[in-house]
């Protein structure tokens, strides 16, 4: 059903996958219809309780273009008997290609799905969207706030915010303040360097694990000698090869090997996938050495912390008590109860005897 209602009787929803706006954008888009009028309807449906008969189910940045438009009323399209979880996919669904909404919005988006039940795999074959997109977006959901923001506003793409979002807050920021300031060549070395974080992270300590014996030295040493001969070989042997390659004329290569060239064109294309390869192994150990550094660097300015607090004082030993001589009670003796002597009794005498 389509109405034409007054600014006044929809809100918005509060639910509302996208919370930027692009204030240009917007302000184009308000010039566009106060000239042209809104074309395309707002989507909404009716609610009860709520400060307006109607709320917005998709069509909020033509509806707030209108508003600033002074448009009375606007057009809009009334969906009957459409549930929140219903009218929330709906909103996704419009909002989802745009390329003005965040990649965090849509992450966000994702995880209210989830929290109603919804599977990747489901939000994937709603939306259009692989199953990795919906699992690498929600991925994204554990990046510190000044992060996220530093994604939102396109300064940090998406493939290396995943990688970032994977550390702990601590390393997020030291993996995304290095990026920002230049210190990688790439974005992908940026990623190396967070992956080798992470791996930093999964281990039990740096500081206490336990030093290599002298077979295990040898062997490293060993393993190491070969590595760097091998790798010395590209500056002696084919980086020259190639450089006098390159410096042939190609109508004197055609002269040269005429019919054989496929057969050398090939060749080169092997050869440079493994280049391709080795530079990618080589950069993925760099961004693991790079951040080993930094580990270490930090666990050995814990440790150095804490031997530099001043130790808990000991308490005192308290003096054992000293044992005081054993003292002897004697009893009080008892005094002597003397008995009392008897009243002696007089004999009368003279008259008093003979009257007796």
């Amino acid at each position: 059903m389509y109405l034409e209602l007054e600014i006044a009787q929809i809100i918005p929803n509060p639910n509302q996958p996208r919370k930027f706006f692009d204030e240009e954008a917007h302000k184009e888009l308000s010039a566009s219809i106060r000239e042209n009028g809104l074309l395309q309807p707002v989507v909404v449906r009716p609610v009860e309780g709520e400060e307006a008969p109607y709320m917005i189910v998709a069509g909020e940045r033509r509806w707030r273009a209108s508003k600033d438009a002074e448009l009375a009323t606007v057009p809009t399209r009334v969906l009957e008997d459409v549930s929140e979880e219903q009218a929330f996919v709906l909103s996704i669904s419009e909002n989802v290609n745009r390329a003005d909404m965040t990649i965090l919005e849509e992450a966000g988006a994702y995880a209210d799905l989830a929290a109603l039940g919804w599977n990747p795999k489901k939000i994937a074959g709603k939306f259009g969207k692989t199953e990795t997109h919906i699992k690498w977006r929600l991925g994204l959901l554990t990046l510190r706030p000044e992060v996220a923001e530093w994604v939102n506003e396109g300064k940090i793409k998406p493939n290396l915010a995943w990688h970032i979002a994977q550390l702990s807050a601590p390393n997020q920021i030291i993996a995304a303040m290095r990026y920002l300031k230049g210190d990688f060549d790439s974005e992908a070395d940026a990623s190396n360097f967070a992956q080798g974080l992470r791996m930093a992270e999964q281990q039990v300590s740096l500081v206490t694990e336990e030093a290599p014996n002298e077979e295990e030295k040898e062997k490293r040493e060993k393993a190491k000698k070969q590595t760097k001969d091998k790798l010395a070989k590209v500056d002696e042997v084919l980086m020259p090869l190639l450089d006098e390659l390159t410096k042939v004329k190609p109508e004197e290569l055609a002269t040269i090997l005429g019919a054989e060239l496929g057969r050398y064109v090939r060749e080169i294309d092997r050869l440079a996938n493994k280049v391709t390869l080795a530079r990618r192994v080589l950069r993925q150990a760099n961004g693991i050495a790079q951040a080993r550094e930094v580990a270490w660097n930090s666990a050995l300015e814990e440790v150095e912390t804490k031997a530099d607090e001043p130790a808990a004082p000991e308490a005192p030993a308290q003096p054992e008590p000293e044992s005081k001589p054993e003292v002897e009670v004697k009893e009080d003796p008892k005094p002597e109860v003397k008995a009392e002597p008897k009243p002696r009794t007089r004999r009368p005498r003279g008259k008093a005897a003979a009257s007796a």
